[in-house]
C-alpha cells in the first residue's frame, strides 16, 4: 500500500466504524499542563503545545502516525501516534543515535535531523531525513515503535533538506527535496530525482528543478516539500515566506516533472496564528480531510496544529474560509476528526522509578556510556559530573545535558537533587536551555558547596554567563522549581525543605535555541579537566499546570 496516493474515497463499514469509536489512545494521568482534547466532541490548538517541529504524518488503517525533526537532540525522530491525531502517544524514537556517531559526541547546536518525511509503503514504515551537513537518510522498520534500520546515506551532500518521496502507481519511485541556502548556497527551489523503488539509490546523478519559486512573484524560503498524487494529478505541499511569517502553498501537475500550477492555499489571515506551514495531509477512512502543520512560537518551538482541509476544483483549502477567495486560515477549535477516544498526551514527569528514562528525554549531544545511570540508586536518576573543561562559564558546551520540550505556554517544573562527592568546579542542577539560559543548581567552589542562580546572556549563540550565590553554604539536597509564566517568563525557586521555596532571581525572559524552541532539565559537569567521581541524583522532575 501506498499511503502517499489518495484516491476517491470509500465508505468503511459499520465493523470499522465501531472499532474507531472504541479504540483509544494512552490515558493522560494527573494535571497536564495542555490537553488538546477538550472533551466535548472539540479539539484546541495545538495538539501538541511543544516543539515537534516539522510534522509528519500517515495513517495505516485506524492508527494515525507522525514524526518530527529533531535537530541535535538524541536519541532522534521522534514516533508519535494517534487514533484521532488529537490525542498523541510517544512511543519512541526512530534515531537512538545521531550519524555520524563521532561528529555528534559534542553538542551540534542547529544541526543534525532536519524536516523528515514519514510514509508506508510496501508494507513497512520509511522514514527519509536530511541532515543539511552530510545528505539525505533513509530508515524504515514493520513496526511503528521499532526496531528502525540503520540510517542508509540515500544522496550524500550539503545543502540537501527537506525530502519526501512518493511510489508512483506505475511502480516508479520519485524523490523531491529543497535545499538550505547556507550550506548550498541556493535555496527556494525544489528539486525531483528518480529513485530506486527500495529506497537505496537515486536513478538520475541532478535532478531537476520543478518548482522555481524565484520566478514566483512574492515567494521566497520555498521549502519543506510534501508530493502526493490524487485522481490523477500530482500535488506538491510546500511553505514558503519563512516559519514566522509565511504560507502554506500547493502546486499541482498533471506530470510529476511539472510544469505546476500553484496556489496558496493557507495563511495567517487576522488569525493569532503565524506562518501556519509545513506538515502533512491525512485522510480517514471516512474519506475526511485534514492537514497538521506547525506554527513558530519562539522560546516555546515550533507546536503542531490540526487543520480541517476541503476541496474545490482540484484544489485544496487548509483552515476555515479567509476573506481571501481559496484560502484557508487556521482555527484554533474544531471538532474532533474521529469521537470517543481517550485523552492522552506524551510524557512530561518522570519519577525515575523505571527501568529505563522516560521516552520524553532526550541527550544534548549523542549518549555514551557512563551518562546516566537508573539502577545505582533505585528510585533516582543518577548523573556522573562529566568533566567537560568546554563548559566553563558555559554549561551549554557539556554534552550530557538531559532535556525534555516545554509542554505548554505556562506550567510548573520541579525536581529534588542531591550532589555528592564534588569538588571544586563541580556543578549541577535544574536548566533552561537555549541560545540564553538560565540555571540553578549546586556548584563547589572554594571547597564549599554552593547554590548559585546562573544566567547566560545575551541572545546570541556563545552567551556569556552571570552568577548569584544564594547559599554560600548550601546542603547537598535542595528542591529546584521554574515557574513558567505566559510570555516565556521563567521564575526559578529553591527549597531546603522541600516546602518553603524562595525565588532565585527575577524572572528569565526564555528564548529559542538553533531552530528549536527552549527546553528544561538537568545538567551535570564540571570545567575541570579529569573527573572528580561526583554525580547528581534526581529524585524526581514533576510537571503540572
Amino acid at each position: 500500500m501506498t499511503t502517499t496516493t489518495f484516491r476517491t474515497p470509500r465508505r468503511v463499514g459499520a465493523l470499522l466504524a465501531l472499532a474507531l469509536l472504541a479504540a483509544g489512545c494512552q490515558t493522560a494521568p494527573g494535571k497536564q499542563a495542555w490537553v488538546a482534547d477538550l472533551g466535548n466532541g472539540r479539539y484546541q490548538n495545538p495538539i501538541l503545545n511543544a516543539d515537534y517541529s516539522d510534522p509528519d504524518a500517515v495513517r495505516v488503517g485506524d492508527t494515525y502516525y507522525m514524526t518530527a525533526s529533531s535537530f541535535n537532540s538524541a536519541p532522534g525522530l521522534p514516533l508519535l501516534q494517534s487514533k484521532d491525531m488529537v490525542n498523541w502517544t510517544l512511543v519512541g524514537h526512530a534515531l537512538p543515535k545521531l550519524v555520524p556517531a563521532a561528529h555528534f559526541a559534542t553538542p551540534r547546536t542547529g544541526a543534525g535531523v532536519w524536516a523528515p518525511s514519514l510514509r508506508h509503503h510496501d508494507g513497512k514504515f520509511w522514514i527519509f531525513y536530511p541532515d543539511p551537513d552530510f545528505g539525505i537518510y533513509v530508515v524504515t522498520a514493520k513496526d511503528f515503535a521499532g526496531p528502525w534500520s540503520e540510517p542508509h546515506l540515500l544522496l550524500p551532500g550539503k545543502g540537501l533538506i527537506d525530502p519526501a518521496p512518493l511510489w508512483d502507481e506505475d511502480g516508479k519511485a520519485w524523490l523531491i527535496h529543497a535545499w538550505a541556502k547556507s550550506r548550498a548556497g541556493i535555496n527556494n527551489v525544489l528539486t525531483l530525482r528518480s529513485m530506486s523503488p527500495d529506497g537505496r539509490r537515486l536513478l538520475d546523478s541532478e535532478g531537476k528543478v520543478v518548482i522555481d519559486g524565484n520566478k514566483l512573484p512574492g515567494y521566497r524560503t520555498l521549502e519543506g516539500p510534501k508530493l502526493y498524487k490524487q485522481d490523477g494529478w500530482y500535488y506538491v505541499f510546500a511553505p514558503a515566506g519563512g516559519v514566522e511569517e509565511g504560507w502554506q502553498s500547493v502546486f499541482r501537475s498533471r506530470s510529476i516533472a511539472g510544469p505546476y500550477e500553484d496556489r496558496i492555499v493557507m495563511e495567517q489571515g487576522d488569525t493569532v496564528i503565524n506562518g501556519p506551514h509545513q506538515g502533512a495531509w491525512l485522510r480517514t477512512p471516512e474519506g475526511k480531510d485534514w492537514f497538521v502543520h506547525f506554527q513558530d512560537r519562539k522560546a516555546y518551538g515550533r507546536v503542531t496544529h490540526l487543520q480541517p482541509m476541503a476541496w474545490t476544483d482540484g484544489w485544496p483549502l487548509i483552515g476555515q474560509p479567509g476573506p481571501k477567495p481559496g484560502v484557508g486560515n487556521p482555527v484554533t477549535s474544531w471538532i474532533k476528526p474521529v469521537a470517543g477516544q481517550s485523552l492522552a498526551v506524551p510524557p512530561t514527569s518522570d519519577e525515575f522509578n523505571g527501568a529505563t528514562l522516560g521516552l520524553q528525554w532526550q541527550w544534548h549531544a549523542n549518549p555514551q556510556a557512563g551518562y546516566h545511570s537508573l539502577a545505582a540508586r533505585p528510585g533516582h536518576l543518577r548523573l556522573p559530573v562529566l568533566a567537560v573543561p568546554e563548559s566553563k562559564a558555559y554549561v551549554r558546551a557539556a554534552p550530557n545535558i538531559v532535556t525534555q520540550k516545554l509542554p505548554a505556554t505556562a506550567f510548573t517544573a520541579e525536581t529534588r537533587i542531591e550532589l555528592q562527592g564534588a569538588r571544586d568546579g563541580d556543578r549541577a542542577g535544574l536548566i533552561l536551555n537555549g541560545q540564553s539560559y538560565a540555571a540553578l543548581g549546586l556548584r563547589q567552589q572554594g571547597g564549599a558547596l554552593q547554590l548559585v542562580y546562573t544566567t547566560c546572556t545575551p541572545f546570541k549563540p556563545r552567551c556569556t554567563e552571570s552568577e548569584t550565590v544564594l547559599l554560600p553554604q548550601a546542603p547537598n539536597a535542595v528542591s529546584l522549581r521554574m515557574v513558567m509564566k505566559e510570555g516565556a517568563q521563567a521564575q526559578f525557586l529553591y527549597s531546603v525543605d522541600g516546602k518553603d521555596f524562595t525565588p532565585a532571581g527575577a524572572p528569565f525572559a526564555a528564548t529559542k535555541g538553533h531552530w528549536v524552541g527552549a527546553q528544561m532539565g538537568l545538567y551535570s559537569a564540571s570545567e575541570a579537566a579529569t573527573p572528580s567521581g561526583a554525580w547528581l541524583d534526581a529524585d524526581y522532575f514533576r510537571v503540572s499546570r
